[in-house]
């Protein structure tokens, strides 16, 4: 009976705390028991009520779920003493320290940051449900490295002060290749030319470091993505992927794809029109449209046809044209018609061009490259070719532009051009090697943006082996306002032929010169220029025949005025690796009736650059050049010949070792080259913006046209080799191995060849 009376007792005051909290009471204090780390301070925060408020049983459920929210507590109890509302809480442990063991392929750090963006990191509150999810963003981590077989083993140790530590110890197993890729459903074209296009693959020799044989989902969505357009360019509008299967092995080390696709027909176009509201005549866009009708459908020039319309308007003034491609598909007929609808919007023009970020450099020498001027209409190409421009001018690490629309002015933008300033000044010493010059010294102190005038001044020196040079330039590139550029050499170089492995002599050479540079437009450029040289020639005592009968011809002292003109033409896309555009250079140097020595040279270089497919970059290179004397003078200087052989000119040949030879064997050159050069360049895995693989055929070679022999293709010497092209952190560096693939007694073969260092 006592025993009931408990329980009676019990139902009667759990019945009459319910009712009490069911009506309510109002709260005079709150009071937290339980904090260990947490503060009362933090707990308020978070806290729906107040004293004052009135507690009934809404609102202590909404305090529950208030504090719960926080992710800080695992248990949260209230009770009421008198009218202080009590807030029991029990806290969750925090994180003291995360450990990792076992990883190799991924860094600590970098896990550790996963972790953090996943909810859990060192210092934050320990849960256990998030922890499970951070396995799987581990193995998810693992899986994008193809490492399928990876295991874990997650340790949580207690700590005092209510902390704990993870310790995660790793197996990560090895990584699963890519076996296998199979497309079923192609018929119009072989597996192996659609599997080209892929960027996953089987693998092969550059796999370990392009890690194409490593599937993951983005890389396969990717070359879907790729595949679709592959039909799509050739009339395959219905064409579609039907399926995808990606299978592992048990042992989690091979893949297997299979992809299973429907062609269909090709269609071809039936009819081209315009709509809309375009700017003009028809006439006048048609010819941006590069399709034909009876041809394949084909997206890509659709797509490209659409853009060339877009900049057309946008040169125009109509910077914010629409322009779209609407097909109409015949299924009986196979056949499609594009109607590309035209919506050019409001003709606008620049308000201002903003130039910001340029601490050093003075507003001016930004905007005499901008092309787009201020209350003129908006050009899209201008605009373009202005930010190129300033980019080329090596002062910026980078030159953003955005066009907003001015507020309120619906036929308005402003230009707003965001620069980063980059070091202008260097200050450089170092020391390079080159198999024909030796150990070279290198030393320059340069200012190519001098008080943030856009005006380069330099004093360098060069010293090996073989040469020294001194230099002291000054370069203003807008003497005047239309761009034209003049500036002001002084220097010294002396060049010891015999230690060059050439003729015994040697020449010191003193110039003053001043040079000019005129703009034709925005690719080519004219140049001319005088300077003034000081010869003193001096043979060795191992001199050929040729020095001796020179000098005793000539004299061994010269004061020559010598006059350059040039024409270059530039439209490469990068001056370092370019991927395509051309350079080309037309050069003539004379001295002038009155010199001691009166001579001419003409040179002509023109190399071209083609992009291929998977960022290969094909290129062709030709030079021709050639010199003779005039008036008093009996044959072009032997310090003016033209030498060949080595990394800039014919590979897999010693430097400078082609083509005639004096009396005592040794290479004297002669007045007449031909280099040619084809080359094709791989993208680098490492260091893709510095550094190319390249594979190349070289031939070319000189000659002695005065001397009666003339110009003979049979004296052609030819190569072909692999290279490898790098502006490392501490110098260009530059390697080829070639084989030569026809040479004589006299020649002088050097299948590795490098140069290293950097020059000035």
């Amino acid at each position: 009976m006592r025993g009931s009376s408990r329980r009676v007792a019990f139902l009667v005051w759990l019945l009459s705390a319910q009712l009490a909290w069911a009506a309510g009471f109002r709260i005079a204090d709150i009071r937290v028991e339980g904090l260990q780390r947490i503060t009362a301070g933090t707990v308020f925060n978070y806290l729906p009520v107040k004293p004052g408020d009135t507690l009934d049983e809404r609102r202590s459920g909404e305090v529950i779920r208030a504090l719960f929210k926080t992710g800080f507590f695992k248990d949260v109890r209230l009770e009421r003493d008198g009218d202080v509302l009590v807030v029991v809480v029990s806290e969750r442990p925090a994180i003291a320290e995360i450990n990792f063991s076992g990883n190799k392929s991924i860094e600590t750090d970098a896990l550790k940051e996963g972790l953090k963006d996943a909810g859990l990191a060192e210092g934050r509150t320990f849960n256990r449900s998030v922890l499970d999810g951070i396995e799987r963003e581990l193995e998810r981590q693992y899986f994008n490295q193809g490492k399928y077989g990876v295991k874990l083993k997650t340790t949580v140790t207690p700590l005092e002060r209510n902390r704990v530590a993870i310790d995660i110890d790793i197996v990560e197993g090895e990584t699963a290749r890519i076996r296998g890729i199979n497309i079923v459903g192609n018929k119009a074209f072989d597996e192996e030319d659609l599997l080209d296009q892929f960027k996953l693959s089987t693998g092969g020799w550059f796999s370990r470091f392009t890690k194409d044989d490593q599937y993951s989902r983005q890389k396969l969505a990717g070359d879907l993505e790729t595949l679709r357009s592959w039909y799509l360019d050739r009339g395959y509008v219905n064409f579609r992927v039907k399926s995808t299967q990606v299978t592992i092995t048990p042992d989690k080390k091979d893949i297997y794809v299979t992809i299973n696709i429907h062609e269909g027909d090709v269609y071809k176009l039936s009819d081209i029109q315009l709509a809309g509201d375009y700017v003009g005549k028809p006439e006048d866009y048609f010819p941006l449209i590069h399709l034909r009708r009876g041809e394949p459908f084909n997206r890509k020039v659709v797509v490209e046809s659409s853009e060339r319309i877009s900049a057309k308007l946008s040169d125009e003034g109509y910077a914010f044209a629409n322009v779209n491609a609407i097909p109409e598909i015949d299924e009986e007929k196979k056949t499609v018609a594009i109607t590309y609808f035209v919506d050019p919007g409001k003709r606008v023009y620049v308000r201002r061009v903003n130039i910001k970020g340029n601490t050093r450099t003075r507003d001016e020498v930004v905007r005499r490259e901008f092309r787009q001027m201020e209350a003129a209409w908006f050009s899209g190409e201008k605009l373009k070719l202005s930010r190129e421009r300033a980019q080329r001018t090596g002062y910026f690490e980078k030159v953003n532009v955005e066009t907003p629309a001015v507020p309120g002015s619906p036929d308005q933008v402003d230009v707003n051009v965001d620069v980063t300033e980059k070091p202008s000044g260097q200050l450089l010493a170092g020391l390079g090697y080159s198999q024909s010059d030796g150990v070279v010294f290198n030393a320059s102190i340069s200012q190519e943006n001098f008080l943030g005038t856009g005006k380069k001044v330099s004093l360098a020196l060069q010293t090996s082996a073989a040469n020294r040079r001194y230099e002291v330039s000054y370069t203003n590139p807008y003497y005047t306002v239309d761009g034209i550029s003049r500036g002001f050499t002084l220097s010294y170089r002396s060049t010891d032929f015999a230690d060059l492995s050439t003729a015994d002599y040697k020449t010191d050479d003193a110039i003053v010169g001043v040079h000019f540079g005129i703009p034709l437009n925005e690719f080519n450029r004219f140049t001319f220029g005088a300077a003034l040289h000081h010869i003193d020639f001096q043979r060795g005592a191992a001199a050929p025949l040729e020095v001796i009968n020179w000098e005793n011809t000539e004299g061994n002292g010269y004061l020559d005025f010598e006059l350059t003109l040039g024409w270059s033409h530039d439209s490469r896309d990068n001056a370092l690796f370019p991927s395509e555009g051309a350079f080309q250079r037309l050069s003539a140097e004379m001295t002038v009736p009155g010199s001691d020595l009166t001579y001419y040279k003409v040179g002509y270089k023109h190399r071209r650059y083609w992009p291929l497919f998977r960022d290969l970059v094909f290129s062709l290179n030709g030079e021709v050049a050639y010199g003779a004397a005039y008036g008093d003078t009996s044959q072009l200087p032997i310090f003016q010949n033209y030498f060949a052989g080595g990394p800039t000119s014919v590979r897999g040949y010693q430097a400078l070792s082609l083509g005639p030879r004096d009396s005592t064997g040794d290479p004297i050159g002669g007045n007449a080259r031909v280099i040619a050069n084809a080359e094709l360049y791989f993208p680098s895995p490492l260091y893709s913006d510095t550094m190319r693989f390249l594979t190349f055929f070289d031939a070319g070679s000189v000659f002695d046209t005065e001397g009666g022999k003339g110009f003979d293709t049979g004296e052609f010497r030819y190569s072909f080799g692999v290279g490898l092209a790098w502006l490392s952190p501490v110098g260009a560096l530059t390697m080829s191995f070639a084989q030569p693939l026809k040479k004589d007694n006299q020649d002088e073969p050097e299948e590795f060849q490098f140069t290293f260092g950097t020059t000035f």
